[in-house]
């Protein structure tokens, strides 16, 4: 697989990170991700949210390292490095969910070419889990998953909520898709916001890692979504919503001033989940592996517990 730039001085993550390209099954150019760490006691497919990209994670594949597993991750269609799909690359687009899937499938592909270790595991964040949820609902081959601030339901203000599925299909019926979604723009929000108020995380640490990511390295970032994207998100989540929870172990962490994604769906699933365990934890933000020391401390070590409990 041919090599792609990595920019390991914003990552921060194990030394043998390295990133190649991936090409889908319709032709979409990815960027993949792999740091193979300490990696003989299995290998975690790390799906990341909307608009992030492959460096975010180098700290967490290095304490991914440092537990024993190696780390495949990607920028997935219209962010990061992979391909853009609109003339305006600061726009988030799909015109539909089943697009990540063939994403998914060309990493786990990826992941079988490169001959990374089994037991495989998925970890996933915000629109990540949305996806990791699809796939396992399918029947994606991995022995448990846990998941970030999952993306079940979109945070909409009460007033649009009524509105929201109708303006979004809409824009879809007369090519209006393209279109930022009301009260969003071109500029990514790290490189516009201040810490203080941010919406991510209370560890100004982290935040400070985040934001300099995006400063020095803008092409990675990403705006609002495309109105086309949020019905096709709208369309997934209430899809899955209709479903049973997988037979797959399950561990969810949510933060209690969570106002990123729509905590109701997240608290039905878990509580529907016959294996499945959901963590509040106490004042953390969307971003519960960016936060604190001590709550990306409580995640990582959840989620290896989770991983060694189901080998």
């Amino acid at each position: 697989m041919k090599a792609a730039p990595y920019f390991a001085e914003i990552a921060e993550g194990p030394e043998d990170g390295r990133t190649f390209w991936l090409t889908t099954a319709d032709e979409v150019r990815l960027r993949a991700g792999l740091w193979h760490g300490n990696g003989p006691r299995g290998t975690v497919i790390l799906l990341p949210g909307r608009t992030e990209y492959i460096e975010k994670y180098g700290r967490i594949a290095r304490d991914l390292a440092a537990s024993g597993y190696a780390t495949l991750t990607f920028d997935c269609r219209g962010q990061g490095l992979a391909d853009r799909l609109l003339a305006d690359p600061m726009a988030g687009h799909v015109q539909d969910f089943a697009e990540y899937q063939r994403d998914l499938d060309a990493l786990l592909t990826a992941a079988d070419a490169q001959g990374l270790p089994e037991p495989r595991y998925l970890l996933s964040h915000s629109m990540g889990g949305c996806i990791a949820l699809r796939g396992l609902m399918r029947g994606i081959k991995v022995q448990a998953a846990a998941f970030s601030a999952p993306m079940w339901g979109i945070s909409i203000a009460a007033w649009m909520r009524p509105f929201a599925s109708v303006f979004s299909t809409m824009s879809v019926w007369f090519n209006q898709a393209h279109r930022y979604a009301p009260g969003t723009g071109g500029k990514t929000y790290l490189a516009e916001a201040e810490f203080a108020g941010n919406i991510l995380t209370k560890d100004s640490e982290t935040w400070d890692y985040m934001k300099r990511q995006a400063l020095t390295h803008p092409e990675l970032t990403l705006g609002g979504p495309s109105m086309g994207w949020l019905h096709a998100a709208l369309m997934e989540c209430h899809a899955l919503s209709m479903m049973p929870s997988p037979p797959v172990a399950a561990y969810c962490a949510l933060g209690t001033s969570e106002r990123v994604v729509d905590t109701g769906p997240v608290h039905l699933r878990m509580a529907a989940w016959p294996r499945g365990r959901l963590d509040l934890i106490p004042g953390s933000e969307h971003e519960v592996m960016m936060e604190v020391p001590v709550t990306r401390s409580r995640f990582i070590a959840s989620a290896v517990a989770l991983f060694e409990a189901n080998r």
